[in-house]
C-alpha cells in the first residue's frame, strides 16, 4: 500500500535527472511532480516539452511548493542545494556523492535532525537486484576485489573518480565489513582531466578483511564487478548484469547444481541465488516515500553518506600525498 502521493520537485535534469523524471512519472501512485529546476536553458527546454512537466525558473519556489525534492544535479552543487531545501523543511533525496566534503555532509545531518526530516543518499548499488541477493550470503568477509571500470565521459569528471564512481564501492564494503579501517593505500591518476582518472585503492580493518577497489573511467568497457571470499567459499557478483554465483567448498555428497572436484574428498560446489529483478533506482525512490510517510528506517541513510565520504576523502588525500599529476593533457 502506497499511502498518499507526495509532491516531489527536481533539482538537475541531466542524464541522471531524466532517468529519475521518467521512472517517477510511472510511480503515479507514490509521487506526483510538481516540476523542475535546471539552470540549463537547452536541457530545460527540451525537458519541459518532451515530458510536459513544469519548469520552474527558481529553485526556491519550487521547493517551496513540495512537499520534498530529489537533487540530481552535478556534485559541487549539492551542498548548497540540499541545506536551502532542510532550511525551508522539505525532505531531501540527493545523488550519491551527498556533498564534495564530510564536513559539508555533517552540516546537512545536523539541519535535518533539527528539523525532523529525511536525508536519502542515492547510493543505488544497494539497491541492486545481485547485491540484495549477495548481501545474505556475505559473512565475515575477508577479501573483496572489486572492479568498477566506465567508459569516458566528460559527465562527472567535476569530480576524481573516487567520487565519482568508487564511492559507490566503498560504501558497500563499509556496509558489509563491520570492523574498524586501520590503514589506506591509494595510486591514482589523472588521464584526461585534472583529477584522477584512475585509482587503486587497498584498505585494511582491523579484524584482518582486506578489500582491494579499482575504478577508472577511461576504460575501454564497462564493469561493475564484486568477489568476496570467506572461510570455506567465495561470492561474484556482477552489478551490470544482475548475476550472482556462489562458490562452496563441499564434501562430495552435497547436492549442488555443479560440482567440481579438487581430491577425492573436496569440492567446489557452485549455487545461483534467486535474483528478483527490479529497477534499483525505483527501490529506492519508494523507499524514500515509505521513509516519509511512515517514518520508515532509510536504507542508505545520510550518516552512511558521511562514512563514505569521509573515507573518500582520506583516500584523496593519500593520492595526493603521492604527488601523482595527469600524464596525459
Amino acid at each position: 500500500m502506497s499511502g498518499k502521493k507526495l509532491k516531489i520537485g527536481l533539482l538537475g535534469v541531466g542524464h541522471l535527472g531524466k532517468i529519475h523524471l521518467k521512472l517517477l512519472l510511472e510511480m503515479d501512485q507514490h509521487f506526483e511532480i510538481v516540476g523542475f529546476y535546471d539552470p540549463n536553458d537547452t536541457t530545460s527546454i527540451h525537458v519541459e516539452t518532451t515530458f510536459n512537466v513544469k519548469r520552474f525558473e527558481n529553485h526556491l519556489d519550487l521547493i517551496q511548493q513540495s512537499d520534498c525534492i530529489s537533487i540530481i544535479s552535478p556534485t559541487p552543487s549539492h551542498f548548497e542545494l540540499a541545506k536551502d531545501v532542510l532550511e525551508n523543511g522539505k525532505h531531501v533525496f540527493i545523488e550519491k556523492p551527498i556533498t564534495e566534503t564530510s564536513e559539508q555532509a555533517k552540516i546537512l545531518i545536523e539541519l535535518a535532525e533539527i528539523n525532523n526530516l529525511k536525508i536519502q543518499i542515492g547510493h543505488v548499488e544497494r539497491f541492486n537486484p545481485a547485491f540484495i541477493a549477495a548481501k545474505p550470503l556475505v559473512n565475515n568477509p575477508m577479501f573483496f576485489e572489486i572492479h568498477r571500470m566506465a567508459m569516458y565521459n566528460k559527465r562527472g569528471t567535476d569530480v576524481s573518480v573516487i567520487l565519482d564512481l568508487m564511492i559507490h564501492d566503498i560504501d558497500l564494503v563499509l556496509n558489509l565489513v563491520k570492523s574498524e579501517l586501520i590503514d589506506i593505500q591509494a595510486t591514482g591518476v589523472g588521464v584526461v582531466s585534472s583529477t584522477p582518472d584512475m585509482a587503486s585503492v587497498r584498505l585494511t580493518f582491523e579484524n584482518g578483511c582486506v578489500a582491494n577497489l579499482t575504478s577508472s573511467r577511461v576504460s575501454m568497457q564497462n564493469m561493475r564487478k564484486i568477489r568476496v571470499f570467506q572461510e570455506n567459499r567465495y561470492i561474484t557478483v556482477d552489478l551490470m548484469s544482475h548475476s550472482v554465483d556462489e562458490i562452496v567448498l563441499a564434501k562430495s555428497e552435497l547436492n549442488n547444481e555443479k560440482l567440481i572436484q579438487l581430491n577425492d574428498e573436496l569440492y567446489f560446489g557452485i549455487k545461483k541465488p534467486h535474483i528478483l529483478k527490479t529497477n534499483a533506482i525505483s527501490e529506492e525512490l519508494k523507499e524514500f516515500h515509505a521513509a516519509i510517510l511512515f517514518n520508515n528506517e532509510i536504507q542508505v541513510s545520510a550518516h552512511d553518506a558521511f562514512n563514505a565520504i569521509e573515507l573518500a576523502e582520506k583516500i584523496i588525500q593519500k593520492m595526493n600525498e603521492n604527488n601523482l599529476v595527469p600524464v596525459i593533457r
